[in-house]
């Protein structure tokens, strides 16, 4: 860790170092039901903590049920009033994603902040349970579909308690280094032409693009909800586990300049509640501040015909 160079604070008087309890302390969410994906481990696990330290009642999404039950056992030992549900969820496969919005509807919850979290990153060419290339269909179709089935739910919390609703998309820089084309919408499952950082960084494009989308039409028809994405910063995690040797240098070397998890859980925490960032919508960030994306990523039409393209995929 070197402080002296990531210590200084942006706009929001957060910094690259600011922690998720400190961006939010001070903060109540009491009264209000979060869902957060991937909050099994990492960055998901620290975001579910806080927020259910600040009070919200959170609904852990997650593949592994025993690795969340132990993160849910750990944040109830540090707040005994703490409100953490599990329910299952795989995002490369479509029919757990709807299984999901039924379990969920069918308990009768609220929904006032819906944090798509969770993510795979450069991963060995494969095909999901659907056909779709795995990061694409991890990072950004699983995602779209839940929002797409948890909206009306997010719409009626919203008017019924009026308490704006956010939703806050996991993007990272990574998107930067996108295919040329942004989405290869006619070659998602070339194997020949697939590159594990591209297909990456296309998935992570795929997540601001949705998320500037949303925005626009929640504006559009004067819905009371938020949409950004964000970058949470480069982080000690096991997201490089399919590339042993950067995974190495990754986590020795890397925890010289590299965030922790109660880092890296900043910015979602701080766009999801800080009174700062209400009515804030169709925005990037990183650190807990604006940040601005890439070119492609505040092309308009690019995230409509996005947006077209995977409902089609989703409704098929």
């Amino acid at each position: 860790m070197l402080p002296w160079l990531f210590s200084r604070k942006g706009a929001s008087g957060f910094s690259w170092a600011s922690t998720a309890d400190q961006v939010t302390a001070g903060i109540s969410a009491a009264g209000l039901t979060a869902i957060v994906t991937g909050a099994s481990s990492g960055i998901g696990a620290e975001t579910a903590r806080v927020l259910a330290a600040r009070g919200a009642h959170v609904v852990m999404a997650v593949r592994n049920l025993s690795a969340a039950e132990a993160v849910r056992q750990a944040v109830l030992a540090e707040t005994p009033a703490a409100s953490l549900d599990l329910m299952e969820l795989d995002l490369s496969s479509l029919a757990s994603v709807r299984k999901f919005a039924v379990d969920f509807a069918a308990r009768g919850l609220p929904l006032n902040i819906l944090i798509n979290n969770a993510g795979v990153m450069a991963t060995p060419f494969t095909l999901s349970k659907d056909g779709i290339e795995m990061q694409f269909a991890t990072n950004h179709v699983g995602h779209f579909l839940l929002t797409h089935l948890l909206l009306e739910t997010m719409k009626k919390t919203s008017r019924e308690s009026n308490v704006q609703g956010r939703i806050v998309n996991v993007s990272s820089e990574g998107h930067r280094f996108a295919y040329k084309e942004g989405i290869r919408f006619a070659k998602l499952n070339d194997e020949e032409e697939y590159s594990t950082i591209a297909a990456y960084g296309q998935s992570k494009l795929a997540n601001i693009l949705h998320a500037n989308e949303l925005a626009r039409r929640f504006k559009e028809e004067g819905v009371n909800i938020t949409a950004n994405s964000l970058h949470p910063g480069s982080i000690i995690t096991n997201l490089l586990r399919h590339h042993s040797i950067i995974d190495v240098l990754h986590r020795t070397l890397g925890k010289l300049v590299l965030k922790n998890a109660k880092q890296g859980a900043a910015t979602q925490c701080y766009v999801a509640l800080h009174p700062d960032a209400k009515g804030v919508s169709g925005k990037y960030w990183s650190d807990s501040n604006l940040y601005e994306p890439s070119d492609k990523a505040k092309d308009a039409e690019l995230g409509k015909k996005l947006w077209d393209y995977t409902l089609d995929l989703v409704v098929a």
